[in-house]
């Protein structure tokens, strides 16, 4: 199986929406998909997700299912901590706790990093702990059910389906640390996701353990074919 994650274009975060510039990068994505082919087309239920994913439903000629955990509010409301005098920030771009999270200390609690004191009080063991069951629910539902302590996917004999999932950033760092066995401060700290990039794994379709493969991160192949902006989440250009 093929699981393709993709970011949705440039945003407009309040109406949710798109800029006019996201809705290009939504169009190239969805040339590109359409050229891939998709099985089954998922998107959080946010509107920046949905119409990041039409594209590729209305060429692919496939229905949108609506996933409701996928949604960034709650990775926000769970995986940000207060900063200034009413802002918030994602613990893994708090200037507090960068250093914490990049330390060995953290390192050997795995994925428990969230019981570190620093964290007492906090929702952020509780929206890790949502994610794993949300991705791991929804994973089995495709015959690959997850093991925590093997690290390791059980597979009912795999399939070849290729599954699309129109998410955010936010969502996209607690999502790949939980589906990819990876403690989510060295992930989040480490790996980033710009608007309408291409993450894909693979799942060996063959029955017994597997251990699922990153293939991409959040390419954009797609914005150089069509001749848009590359610039990485308005910081680098390349």
């Amino acid at each position: 199986m093929l699981l393709f994650y993709l970011r949705h274009g440039d945003p407009i975060y309040s109406p949710d929406s798109l800029t006019p510039l996201g809705e290009r990068q939504a169009e190239a994505l969805g040339r590109r998909l359409a050229q891939l082919g998709l099985d089954e087309i998922y998107a959080s239920s946010s509107s920046r997700a949905q119409l990041t994913a039409r594209p590729a439903c209305e060429l692919l000629r496939r229905e949108m299912t609506i996933l409701d955990w996928a949604n960034e509010k709650y990775t926000w409301a769970q995986l940000t901590l207060p900063y200034g005098e009413n802002g918030r920030r994602w613990v893994f771009q708090h200037p507090q706790f960068r250093e914490l999270l990049a330390s060995e200390e953290m390192r050997r609690l795995g994925r428990r990093w969230y019981e570190h004191p620093a964290f007492a009080g906090t929702t952020l063991g509780e929206g890790i702990r949502r994610m794993q069951r949300e991705a791991d629910a929804w994973l089995a539902g495709f015959g690959y059910r997850h093991d925590l302590e093997k690290n390791m996917y059980w597979s009912e004999g795999g399939n070849a389906r290729r599954i699309a999932l129109f998410a955010h950033h936010g969502v996209s760092m607690a999502f790949f640390s939980c589906v990819l066995d990876i403690p989510f401060p060295q992930f989040s700290i480490h790996f980033d996701m710009q608007h309408s990039g291409m993450s894909v794994l693979h799942f060996p379709e063959e029955e017994g353990w597997v251990i699922p493969r990153a293939l991409q991160l959040s390419n954009d192949a797609h914005l150089y074919r069509e001749g848009l902006p590359t610039l990485y989440n308005y910081e680098v250009r390349i």
